[in-house]
């Protein structure tokens, strides 16, 4: 079997989805040297990381995380990029396996009863045929056994792109676009929201003010990564 798997692999080599080397037997996704030049962060382990500051006098939350920074022109923008307009999925299996694989280990981290993804507006899931966030939930959803809930929290607008608008203006095009679908449904619960990149925290916040119409319930929120 190991014969035929190296013939295959001489013939269609998996490669990194960054820099796009031949990935040795023992690597996956993505090779040694990328992951060695991600920004991590510590803020799993950090007590009022920038996470968390982040939403000060905001939002109520119990804890906040992300795994890297977002550095563009970096490994960390091309990963993003890849994963969500190259259809590369394996990166989000990749960075829930990882981000859990940490969450499972933290002291920090509270138990929580239900992940939840932003949602994509219908159109644009339609266009694109998934959502990033996917693959990277249900990995995620895996190691630390709680349930990927992708239909509660819903999208009934679809907004104009983040990327280039300020810090206002942001917080101004996402604000009442997003519902649940269910009344009630989160009474009572703990719930980790989740995002690619977090930058102003306008989407993310704009969502939890959704979640935090249900009683009693909280709220923590993990991204991939988090822009300076």
């Amino acid at each position: 079997m190991r014969f035929f798997r190296d013939i295959y692999h001489l013939f269609f080599p998996k490669i990194c989805v960054c820099c796009k080397e031949q990935l040795l037997q023992n690597e996956e996704t993505l090779c040694l040297k990328c992951r060695f030049e991600l920004p991590i962060t510590d803020f799993i382990t950090e007590i009022d990381n920038k996470v968390e500051k982040a939403f000060f006098g905001r939002l109520p939350i119990e804890f906040g995380a992300s795994l890297f920074y977002y550095k563009t022109k970096g490994v960390s923008q091309q990963l993003i990029y890849q994963l969500k307009y190259r259809g590369q999925q394996d990166i989000g299996s990749l960075l829930g396996n990882w981000m859990g694989a940490q969450l499972k280990e933290s002291q920090r981290f509270p138990k929580v009863d239900y992940i939840v993804p932003v949602p994509l507006h219908a159109k644009k899931l339609k266009k694109r045929g998934y959502n990033q966030l996917t693959i990277f939930g249900l990995s995620l959803s895996e190691i630390i056994k709680t349930p990927y809930l992708e239909d509660v929290l819903v999208r009934k607008s679809k907004t104009e792109t983040q990327t280039l608008k300020q810090r206002f203006d942001r917080w101004k095009n996402v604000q009442e676009i997003f519902d649940v679908s269910t009344s009630n449904f989160f009474d009572n619960t703990h719930v980790l929201l989740i995002d690619d990149v977090i930058t102003t925290g306008a989407t993310l916040e704009a969502c939890a003010n959704q979640i935090l119409k249900s009683n009693n319930v909280k709220i923590s929120i993990v991204t991939m990564a988090y822009t300076e």
